[in-house]
């Protein structure tokens, strides 16, 4: 579930970002997947904006599309890119010993 809290918390990191290179990865259904470089335009109460390197082409984003991850970001922060957000870590269910 995604809380208040969650969301003020991405926009502000994203917000903390603005004019960043970034790589956007996500998908065009039926196992077509994209990853592009853009940049970080500008943020709003509800969405951001990146433009994508590749075509000027400005985009929309909302900030539950990083929560619900229907996009990922990596961010450039000099080096390298690193994940706007940690990957999720799923946790492996033991199965009971019968006796």
């Amino acid at each position: 579930m995604i809380c208040k809290n969650d969301i003020t918390s991405i926009r502000a990191d994203i917000g903390e970002n603005v004019g960043q290179k970034i790589i956007v990865k996500g998908s065009l259904g039926r196992s077509k997947l994209f990853e592009k470089q853009a940049t970080i335009e500008k943020t709003y109460q509800n969405i951001f904006i990146i433009k994508y390197d590749d075509n000027d082409r400005n985009v929309t984003y909302s900030y539950t599309d990083v929560l619900t991850r229907t996009i990922e970001m990596e961010v450039f922060n000099g080096k390298d890119y690193t994940p706007l957000m940690p990957e999720v870590v799923e946790e492996k269910k033991r199965r009971r010993k019968l006796s």
